[in-house]
């Protein structure tokens, strides 16, 4: 049995989807604070609570069997992190020490924990392997290396996930959300698109079905203690993004530059060689996962 902090959100369901065609049992806890319950498969037995509250935590490890948790829950904003540092330390942080502690005293065999390229801050070289230095300059990639240090020295067998910028169906376009799909909704929507900065920093997008199947992997085969990158390796900026968005939707629209954002980097790309070292897999390109987002959208 399986829980999945985070289930109704985006990434979370799509992993509980595949989990469960796979035929193993999942169990979501979310507090539909992002997550949607319309994301939720049917078939997983769903707990409506906020894991920041221990003893409600407590009681879905003593009425059911868990296994494995793959922990997902978060504050994923880096501006809201620099506006909020506090909620962002509590749902990062504190929440994560409530798994830790309740994995240690249920025997839970293995943590698989989402953490960001966040954690490494401003690059020193490109692309970025898992040695590369962690010095985060936003409050949110300090706290998901916090919870990465917690994991690290629970004695818990883990594996630590550093995601570059995942896309994909049930990405919500709404506040502080990903870059592809606030694009995608307003090129569908005959918006014009806000770039900030000048559009020359790049991004390693990874499509949300890719990960999935990642995570497949890791609870089937028989690893632990591991930090990787989670990426495609691939690089666009964003103004090649813009204009491709633009471009397979057939959008009239133009694109306006803002000024940039505190705690954006200019440049991110993960070197994923110890990932494929790990597991054999066909990423979706760009294009691809960009016209398969916007079959789901019109």
């Amino acid at each position: 049995m399986i829980l999945i902090t985070g289930g109704a959100g985006f990434i979370g369901s799509h992993i509980a989807d595949i989990l469960i065609q796979n035929n193993y049992k999942v169990i979501i806890a979310d507090n539909l604070s992002t997550g949607k319950k319309d994301n939720i498969n049917n078939k997983a037995i769903f707990y409506n609570i906020d894991i920041k509250n221990y003893n409600d935590l407590e009681n879905i490890f003593n009425n059911n069997k868990i296994e494995y948790i793959i922990h997902l829950a978060a504050q994923v904003s880096v501006p809201n992190s620099i506006r909020n540092p506090i909620n962002d330390a509590n749902e990062n942080i504190i929440a994560t020490l409530n798994i830790i502690e309740l994995s240690k005293k249920y025997n839970i065999k293995k943590i698989i924990a989402s953490s960001s390229a966040a954690v490494y801050g401003i690059p020193k070289k490109l692309p970025i392997d898992e040695l590369h230095t962690t010095i985060p300059i936003s409050y949110y990639g300090l706290s998901k290396l916090t919870m990465e240090k917690y994991l690290i020295l629970s004695n818990l067998n883990y594996i630590i996930c550093r995601f570059s910028n995942v896309y994909g169906p049930r990405q919500t376009p709404h506040g502080e959300a990903g870059v592809v799909s606030i694009f995608m909704d307003n090129a569908i929507n005959n918006k014009d698109l806000n770039i900030f900065g000048d559009g020359k920093q790049t991004r390693d997008f990874i499509y949300v079905e890719d990960i999935a199947k990642i995570f497949l992997f890791f609870i089937e085969k028989n690893i632990s203690n591991e930090i990787l990158n989670i990426s495609t390796n691939n690089s666009i900026n964003i103004n090649e993004l813009a204009n491709t968005i633009i471009s397979i939707s057939k959008s009239n629209i133009k694109i306006n530059y803002l000024e940039k954002r505190d705690g954006d980097i200019d440049d991110s790309i993960l070197d994923n060689k110890k990932l494929l070292n790990l597991i054999n897999i066909n990423f979706t390109t760009i294009d691809e996962g960009l016209k398969k987002l916007l079959k789901t959208l019109i």
